[in-house]
């Protein structure tokens, strides 16, 4: 039902992740949660806590901030992954110095690579103000940049507003609208 990559986009709190688990859980498949986020202060903790209580039981969950291609790599190949999210990772990674253009390309060779059909999800940041500093424009263009290169390789890519999800690419699936 879904395809090999799949790239769900909206901005803070439009319900893209919701989005994405029911995508996931519409396959019927056994489902691997690959999480990126940090817990390095209470308000985190509480996001990561309530997005685990939305998605309920039933995921194997692997924490991987930094390096999802192991975690990807572990799908077999009756599984669904959902990686939540591209967002965080990139920011993982560009906190941590890293070679973005080099990270990117590896990321999406774990994507292609995995057995199983991922479902990745990733914040659109580039429709507000241009940011004040420096820092935060290079990660604006950088999150750009790499939801065009998820969204190019992606056979569906779904928008999320307002809870609502739209096609950008591809069909949505019966029952998701």
């Amino acid at each position: 039902m879904l395809p090999k990559l799949s790239i769900v986009l909206g901005g803070a709190r439009s319900g893209k992740s919701y989005v994405a688990e029911r995508l996931v859980l519409m396959t019927g498949r056994p489902r691997v949660y690959i999480a990126t986020a940090q817990a390095f202060d209470d308000e985190m903790r509480a996001r990561i806590t309530a997005h685990r209580d939305q998605r309920g039981s039933g995921w194997r969950t692997i924490e991987a901030p930094h390096d999802p291609a192991p975690a990807l790599a572990s799908a077999a190949p009756g599984d669904v992954v959902l990686l939540d999210c591209a967002t965080l990772w990139l920011s993982n990674r560009m906190l941590a110095e890293a070679d973005l253009a080099l990270e990117t390309d590896a990321l999406l060779a774990a994507l292609a690579d995995c057995a199983a059909p991922v479902v990745v999800v990733s914040n659109e940041v580039g429709m507000g103000i241009v940011p004040e500093n420096a820092l935060a424009r290079r990660f604006r263009d950088a999150q750009g940049r790499l939801n065009q290169r998820l969204a190019a390789e992606a056979g569906l890519a779904v928008g999320v507003m307002a809870g609502l999800p739209f096609a950008l690419k591809g069909a949505l699936p019966t029952g998701l609208a």
